[in-house]
């Protein structure tokens, strides 16, 4: 008999909506209490609304986990030039999937995320950067800033507060180094998306020459409900260092893959049963966990030992992986890691903007030696040389793309190293039904 999953572990708070009629709409919106944080944050003074973010103890929710309240307060006042903040909505991480579900049903949350932000960094214009291919997201953002400027809620003396804020939707052309801040900015700025040299940081030189501030969606949206609420109610969910809840993006190989909010700190064995399970194996029976990745392709992976692992920014890191973006790609027993982990792999050299000679030429590298190891070719060395190559892009980058590319393959070898000489035993990769066959008739035989 199988137990019904405890439903109360969830906290739907950015997702409590989606399943509203029109969610989208700004009428839909305001009738479930929306826009009384920016009302609210109007009525005070900027610097008490980043110390309320403060107070929450709510990290950024696009990878990093750095302190949002903290980066807010690294802009420089006294700096005569104009302030900016900069949403970076180009999400394209493979497996990562939560702020683009988030601004369909319900961009609003975002954009009054943005107004609260803007003033408390003393921002009057805003920015929020979207990956081009999602035409539908982009639409829907358009429209509910349109909304939002009949409403009263952008533009000159937004309620009468003296506050001017202009807000603009922009497009990018889809390179996922655009989702690196500083390359982020360069695209916004019309040049090519590269990443920058820091210092100067953002904060001091950002967009324009001038400070800015650059959250995740997932981060801004979070900023409307601590406001209501009170940074007290936000950072009672959680664990004492990753405050607060999150969306938990599962795919793959669950039962029923999609966005699940819960706090911080929730374990992967308790969001696969809230996913009713891994996928059937037929015969009333389940598939195995394998690997998993917990947040992205760039993370390094883990496996089934690690099913209790809080996550959370503390926990996934002391299990030798990061949280990153809390996009959790599940693969059961069918799954060969080399073939996934090349895959990955040909993502990043594909998408390498080629500014640093390490990643450039190691995402490359790293490439040809694993396909020559995914077919079965090469020796036993051939995994010392992958190491070899990771050791000489980690740290060396001059972004995060390369580091990203390493992890899957070292975490890989570290958990499945016979798996990769398996492939060279069998002169190709033991998952293929075809090559196993081949590989069993051999082995009859001899």
């Amino acid at each position: 008999m199988t137990t019904a999953p405890d439903n109360s572990v969830l906290t739907p708070v950015l997702t409590d909506n989606w399943d509203q009629d029109r969610s989208w709409t700004l009428a839909s919106y305001e009738a479930r209490g929306g826009y009384a944080g920016v009302k609210k944050a109007l009525g005070m003074a900027p610097d008490d609304v980043i110390t309320a973010v403060k107070d929450s103890g709510l990290r950024g929710r696009g990878g990093a986990g750095f302190p949002t309240g903290m980066k807010w307060s690294f802009i420089p006042q006294d700096n005569p030039n104009p302030k900016y903040l900069v949403v970076n909505a180009d999400e394209s991480e493979p497996g990562t999937c939560k702020d683009i579900p988030l601004m369909m049903a319900s961009p609003h949350t975002l954009v009054e995320g943005v107004i609260i932000s803007s003033y408390a960094i003393r921002a009057n214009r805003a920015f929020i950067y979207v990956r081009g291919e999602v035409l539908h997201v982009i639409r829907r953002l358009q429209r509910a800033v349109q909304e939002a400027y009949l409403a009263g809620h952008l533009g000159k003396d937004i309620h009468g507060s003296g506050y001017d804020l202009d807000l603009v939707v922009h497009a990018g052309a889809g390179a996922y180094i655009c989702g690196e801040e500083t390359a982020l900015l360069d695209s916004l700025e019309g040049r090519r998306g590269q990443p920058r040299l820091r210092p100067p940081f953002p904060a001091v030189a950002g967009l324009y020459a001038s400070p800015t501030v650059i959250n995740n969606v997932e981060s801004i949206a979070s900023v409307p409900s601590i406001i209501v609420n009170g940074p007290d109610w936000f950072s009672s969910m959680g664990t004492e260092k990753s405050k607060g809840y999150g969306i938990f993006s599962l795919s793959g190989h669950v039962a029923n893959p999609g966005q699940y909010e819960a706090p911080l700190g929730i374990t992967l064995r308790q969001l696969i049963e809230l996913a009713g399970g891994m996928r059937d194996a037929g015969n009333g029976l389940s598939r195995e966990l394998k690997f998993w990745t917990p947040g992205g392709s760039s993370t390094p992976l883990l496996t089934a030992e690690h099913l209790d692992v809080p996550l959370d920014f503390e926990g996934v890191g002391e299990a030798g992986s990061m949280l990153g973006t809390r996009a959790l790609q599940l693969f059961d027993e069918t799954t060969c890691v080399v073939r996934a982990v090349l895959r990955w792999t040909e993502f990043y050299k594909h998408e390498s903007c080629g500014k640093c000679t390490p990643c450039r030429e190691g995402t490359w590298w790293l490439t040809q030696t694993l396909a020559r190891l995914e077919k079965g070719q090469g020796s036993a060395e051939d995994l010392e040389l992958l190491l070899d190559q990771c050791d000489n892009i980690l740290g060396r980058s001059f972004c995060a793309l390369g580091d990203g590319a390493t992890s899957p393959i070292t975490s890989s070898i570290q958990y499945f190293r016979e798996e990769y000489l398996a492939h060279l035993e069998h002169g190709g990769c033991p998952f293929d039904p075809a090559a196993s066959a081949v590989f069993e008739t051999a082995g009859a035989n001899q």
